[in-house]
């Protein structure tokens, strides 16, 4: 089955900015676009702002005065749905209403040809409970366009319990041909990117709950350490708190209040107070004019240690052998002994985040995950009150040595990068292995959805595919609410992991 042929007409219902947006994609594709909303005047309003739009990508040189004026001749916004009966294909774009949508496409389908694709952009609403009031849901699917839709490249293509192959399949191509991304999902409580991502702004939360760290805190570490493009608390500020959390509610209800998706109570309050994020001044982060951005908390200047002892291998950190080396730091091998840590000349011990705490060995202080360890501008250090000063400040001269800006955090179990990682390849594991989208549709999903540095299959290879299964093993014993438990689908990928290393 092949892309809609470019004479079709494509219609769009809803006019807001996903609405609009979803318009210009078709519109800038080369298809004769019909704009409809339920509210008097607002299509032409919409057409008139996607005119405006098009004249600033003329005016910036991004497309030909020609194509501009020819897209214009073909937005059309029209006053009733009945003006929609010659689409080839129809997108949804109204408030995220089960009842609302519903009776949209039963109007929809008395109009439509018996050919017409249907589609809705939800991004929180089951595609088959949608799809479920029409006569004829097999060529109902959803076309889940990320904001801004003219900007961001990945479309999930979501088939409901009913969806045909063949629709799913159209509009799988029509969304490339109009030079999208599209990946396949199946129906699932958030789809690839919105089930997945929910670990990172969940842990984040968690160890702000914990006290364990302030925001300008974990969202530096996140950034500089980890890789993110941005951090949770400032990515929920931009997105809006109120529609981060109807999300993440909305997903923890769709999976019947499964414990590992719970809301943060945290956020919960900061959208009871108003404090919604820059559209209301107010968020995490206080964004007036002129207001000051938090500082995170960075450690103090202390002396580099003369040496460090080494213990069997470093996992994931292996990469810090070398740019101890290159600081003037001799590093002393140890045959035997068969750790996985770094012991310092206080006689202490500086190991990776393994989804244990400090306090449990005494005079050890952990150091976080890093996406790459040469190019992390930041390393997170815990520490309980039973480290020596001296063993605390040799990590920190350490990593201040390698060029790092340090901060100290309170001690708790994962730390910050590595219990998110850890969560969001659990995850992963277990929505490939339950048939929602293949592994690389996965990681295309969370490299061009969320800007994720890594897809979290390309993540668990590089990490080792014990890695995430160890952290969360570790966590759960500490926290067995059942939030950490690893999936199933993660001990499979950790034993065979460990079968194809000859590990026993």
């Amino acid at each position: 089955m092949t892309a809609l042929d470019l004479s079709s007409p494509v219609a769009v219902v809803g006019t807001g900015t996903m609405g609009q947006g979803i318009a210009q994609v078709a519109l800038v594709a080369g298809h004769p676009v019909r704009l409809y909303d339920t509210v008097a005047g607002r299509a032409r309003d919409a057409a008139e702002a996607i005119g405006a739009r098009l004249d600033r990508l003329v005016d910036k040189g991004r497309l030909p005065a020609a194509y501009r004026d020819a897209a214009r001749a073909r937005l059309t916004p029209v006053d009733g749905l009945a003006e929609l009966a010659e689409c080839a294909l129809v997108v949804e774009a109204v408030l995220e209403r089960l009842d609302v949508k519903q009776q949209l496409f039963r109007e929809l389908e008395e109009i439509v040809a018996e050919d017409c694709l249907l589609a809705t952009n939800t991004s929180s609403l089951s595609v088959t409970a949608i799809g479920g009031a029409l006569r004829r849901p097999g060529r109902f699917v959803g076309l889940h366009f990320f904001n801004p839709a003219p900007l961001l490249p990945l479309v999930e293509v979501v088939s409901g319990f009913a969806t045909d192959v063949t629709s799913a399949t159209r509009a799988y191509e029509t969304a490339r041909a109009w030079g999208k991304t599209p990946v396949a999902c199946a129906d699932t409580p958030g789809f690839i990117v919105n089930r997945i991502a929910r670990p990172f702004y969940a842990e984040a939360f968690a160890v702000y709950e914990a006290q364990a760290a302030d925001p300008a805190t974990i969202d530096a570490v996140l950034r500089e350490c980890g890789g993110f493009r941005m951090g949770a608390f400032e990515l929920t500020d931009l997105i809006g708190q109120d529609v981060n959390e109807s999300v993440t509610h909305s997903v923890w209800q769709s999976f019947f209040q499964d414990v590992r998706f719970t809301p943060s109570l945290a956020q919960r309050r900061l959208v009871e107070s108003g404090r919604l994020g820059r559209k209301s001044g107010h968020g995490w982060y206080d964004h007036a004019d002129g207001a000051e951005r938090p500082e995170p908390h960075t450690a103090d200047k202390e002396q580099p240690p003369a040496y460090v002892v080494v213990e069997a291998d470093l996992g994931p950190a292996a990469g810090l052998l070398p740019l101890i080396r290159e600081a003037g730091i001799e590093v002393r091998e140890q045959e035997e002994g068969g750790g996985t840590h770094l012991t310092l000349p206080s006689g202490g011990g500086l190991g990776l985040a393994d989804g244990t705490t400090s306090v449990e060995f005494g005079d050890v202080v952990h150091f976080d995950l890093a996406l790459d360890y040469r190019a992390a501008t930041r390393v997170a250090l815990s520490a309980s009150q039973d480290v020596s000063p001296q063993t605390l400040a040799e990590a920190v001269g350490l990593f201040q040595a390698l060029g790092k800006q340090v901060s100290v955090i309170g001690d708790v179990p994962g730390m910050i990068v590595a219990r998110t990682v850890a969560r969001i390849i659990d995850l992963a594991h277990e929505a490939v292995a339950k048939g929602v989208a293949t592994e690389e549709d996965v990681d295309t999903a969370m490299r061009l959805g969320v800007n994720y540095p890594l897809g979290p299959f390309e993540w668990d290879r590089r990490l080792g595919g014990g890695f995430a299964f160890d952290v969360l093993d570790e966590m759960h014993q500490r926290d067995p609410s059942g939030r950490y438990a690893p999936s199933l689908a993660l001990y499979r990928n950790a034993y065979a992991t460990d079968q194809r290393e000859g590990t026993p």
